[in-house]
């Protein structure tokens, strides 16, 4: 027997009653040709398990399971939309789970076995802070496949010497290889968000070069806290600023746009090493 079609998104929209809250957020993607092109640049997806964050009426969570993907993963905490996709969860007999919590606290590790990737539309007010923690544990994914918006995007991917590049950059790309994708314009949102998008796709290196988090985190916020000043003023509040500028092999006049990756991450060394050797107890 043929199994029934799905109903269209706007029609799972309208009979749930999944006006798009702002505090969630959420902006929906319903061409579905747009959320098969982000499910087919995720790929290859055989066999590797998605986590999926934010799938509201399930427009992207269709194409994911279009895929040859072991299984998908759906987190959600609107209960509205929890309730639209059950239909879906029958339909896709057995290959969708739905987790309804907020994904700010979740370890994605252990919703699903490895290989595993994220493939989302994130939220907007969350997508920088749940791509941090992500960073953190990059290790443990195959890709992360993302919507920001496109200023976060190009941030992502700045090079040092552009105006873009900041704090963002530097951790994203010390954890991940970085690929902006193609831009999708707000009209494709309901509602359509005030500016425009971008899909990414980070792949995290499978050797991250060693330095400390906490560290690169103190050398990154003091460099681009006051990022027109002089790295001798704006790394003051570290000190051994002599120390930290000669192992990135820059000048102390240099400003932060100014300081490659890799240079951020010898000073976060030099600076665990400054602190450590301050905090030994004496002979």
């Amino acid at each position: 027997m043929t199994e029934p079609a799905l109903p269209p998104l706007g029609e799972v929209i309208r009979a749930h009653g999944l006006a798009a809250k702002r505090g969630l957020g959420q902006h929906f993607l319903l061409d579905l040709n747009l959320t098969r092109r982000i499910a087919r640049t995720a790929g290859p997806l055989e066999g590797v398990a998605v986590v999926e964050i934010g799938p509201g009426p399930g427009g992207l969570t269709r194409a994911l399971l279009e895929t040859a993907a072991a299984r998908v993963v759906a987190v959600e905490r609107d209960p509205r939309c929890i309730d639209a996709l059950a239909p879906l969860v029958a339909h896709a007999a057995g290959r969708l789970e739905l987790v309804e919590a907020d994904a700010r606290g979740l370890d994605l590790s252990t919703l699903a076995p490895a290989p595993r990737a994220v493939v989302a539309n994130l939220p907007y007010n969350v997508a920088t802070p749940l791509l941090i923690g992500w960073l953190r544990d990059s290790t443990a994914f195959q890709s992360l496949t993302l919507m920001f918006q496109r200023e976060v995007a190009d941030r992502l991917a700045a090079a040092a010497g552009s105006a873009g590049y900041g704090r963002l950059s530097v951790i994203t790309q010390w954890r991940c290889r970085v690929d902006v994708l193609f831009g999708v314009p707000a009209r494709a949102f309901t509602p359509p968000p005030k500016v425009a998008s971008a899909v990414v796709r980070l792949v995290p290196h499978p050797t991250p070069e060693p330095a400390p988090w906490s560290a690169v985190e103190r050398v990154t916020a003091a460099a681009f806290g006051q990022r027109r000043k002089m790295l001798r003023t704006s790394l003051k509040p570290l000190g051994a600023v002599a120390d930290l500028v000669a192992a990135a092999g820059v000048s102390a006049t240099a400003r932060a746009e100014e300081v490659p990756v890799a240079g951020f991450l010898a000073m976060a060394r030099a600076l665990s090493a400054v602190s450590s050797a301050s905090s030994a107890p004496s002979a």
